[in-house]
């Protein structure tokens, strides 16, 4: 089944970028962790959430709403694929069904098949999930995928995944504070990593 994903097959769906056989994969969540879907209604009643600081306030959302933590990784997807042009991608941008290919599988195809990878923890994403799959990926990656890897979490987020992953995998870890300072790491971890490329020092894909 997993033969199927393939750096061709990827670059096919991916369009078009100026380095387009530079495939970087963005795996984070996609939802975003929401209150209002946890406390009951009378335990919202007691909360006046104007009054939250807002951290707080923004756990707190309409149904409604478009999905932050998606709209994250959407809008870093498209800096990236703009500047420096490499042909970033979610997962769910290659179109594999996971009746196919299950959804952990598939990340650690495109693990493979990618010339980089970054795990991107926000502090409202719903998180678990993401370390769970990210474990999985690692353990079957981390020996000859592990240098082209890294774990980027929000300044506030803290977990026993992340403080081990380092560790375990010697993993790249790295923190942000804002969007900006995120797309800038990620766009000096390509720069890095197509050098080291180039140099031989990490070998090519294609």
């Amino acid at each position: 089944m997993t033969a199927k994903i393939t750096r061709e097959l990827l670059t096919d769906r991916l369009g078009d970028v100026t380095y387009d056989r530079f495939l970087f994969y963005l795996m984070g969540p996609y939802k975003s962790f929401n209150l209002n879907y946890v406390l009951s209604e009378e335990e919202r009643r007691d909360i006046d959430i104007d009054d939250l600081p807002g951290p707080l306030r923004r756990l707190f959302r309409n149904k409604d709403d478009i999905d932050e933590a998606q709209a994250l990784l959407r809008r870093v997807q498209g800096k990236l694929r703009a500047d420096p042009g490499v042909n970033a991608f979610l997962a769910i941008d290659a179109d594999i069904d996971t009746e196919d290919v299950d959804a952990v599988t598939q990340s650690i195809e495109y693990t493979r098949r990618s010339n980089a990878t970054v795990f991107v923890v926000p502090f409202l994403g719903h998180n678990f999930g993401v370390g769970e799959e990210a474990g999985s990926v690692l353990e079957n990656v981390a020996e000859t995928h592990g240098e082209r890897v890294i774990f980027v979490h929000e300044d506030d987020v803290t977990s026993a995944m992340i403080r081990s992953a380092s560790v375990r995998w010697d993993l790249r870890v790295a923190t942000y504070e804002s969007e900006d300072e995120l797309v800038a790491m990620l766009r000096r971890f390509v720069g890095e990593i197509m050098h080291r490329e180039r140099r031989g020092d990490l070998p090519r894909l294609d």
